[in-house]
């Protein structure tokens, strides 16, 4: 499901990239070029049968937040 909705979500206008990390403890992040974009994602009917699935399915809890990036740099020694 999380590439499923990685596909859609690439897809979607406004969608500017994802980050992932799973071990213990599952975390995604996606990112969007506005608050506009981020509403209709949420909106996004297969997105939505996604979250009401995780919801009943896979998870016990969840935690959303919703950030603005101010700044972003890198550093690689190589």
């Amino acid at each position: 499901m999380a590439e499923k909705m990685e596909s859609l979500a690439k897809a979607q206008k406004g969608f500017l990239g994802i980050d992932s990390a799973r071990n213990s403890v599952g975390i995604t992040v996606s990112y969007w070029e506005s608050l506009e974009a981020i509403k209709k994602w949420k909106q996004q009917t297969d997105h939505l049968e996604a979250q009401l699935k995780g919801r009943q399915d896979w998870y016990s809890w969840y935690h959303v937040r919703i950030c603005k990036v101010e700044r972003e740099y890198h550093f690689n020694a190589q």
